[in-house]
């Protein structure tokens, strides 16, 4: 092959290089996030939990896949959210394990999923705009890993009035003596 025909063969692979931003976001997607973590009562710097599908499916139940994966939604009133032993907790991500929402924050709501009134650090959870089914809604995803866990709406207690309603197959408890806030 001469180097003209070579040359020619590599011509896309230097075009996208050349396309604004795309080694930009490549290098973003893989740059550190802050994340607090409930049990130091710190702010730490950790990669971002990237997986392929099989590899969520493996580490995943069937139905924890599809709601944090799929964006699926359990049937309400069909889970019961543990209960730390001693009161003091946190539910972290199913997925990764990123510490999200305090047991002294849950409230019930009647909806039949955990509600919150707070998650543990709003460096934990991300929000984007839902227009799904028709509605406009806020969903709630885990910062570290993307993991869909629910929405968030208006209709909460003081103090923050909100109400992070939240699938239970989408948490996992870290039951412990303290956890600070």
């Amino acid at each position: 092959m001469n180097s003209t025909k070579r040359f020619f063969l590599f011509i896309p692979l230097f075009a996208w290089a050349l396309v604004p931003g795309a080694l930009e976001a490549e290098t973003k997607s893989m740059e550190k996030i802050e994340i607090y973590n409930a049990k130091t009562d710190k702010v730490e710097k950790v990669d971002p939990v990237v997986k392929s599908d099989a590899e969520w499916k493996k580490l995943l139940t069937p139905e924890q896949y599809d709601v944090t994966r799929r964006k699926g939604t359990e049937r309400p009133f069909s889970k019961t959210c543990a209960v730390p032993p001693s009161g003091k907790g946190v539910y972290q991500c199913v997925g990764c394990g990123t510490d999200l929402f305090a047991y002294g924050e849950k409230f019930e709501s009647g909806t039949g999923w955990p509600s919150f009134w707070d998650p543990v650090s709003p460096l934990n959870v991300k929000m984007e705009e839902d227009g799904g089914f028709g509605m406009r809604r806020v969903e709630v995803l885990c910062a570290r890993c993307g993991a869909h866990l629910g929405h968030v709406f208006d209709d909460g207690p003081p103090p923050t009035g909100k109400r992070y309603c939240i699938n239970t197959v989408a948490l996992k408890l870290h039951a412990e003596d303290a956890v600070k806030k």
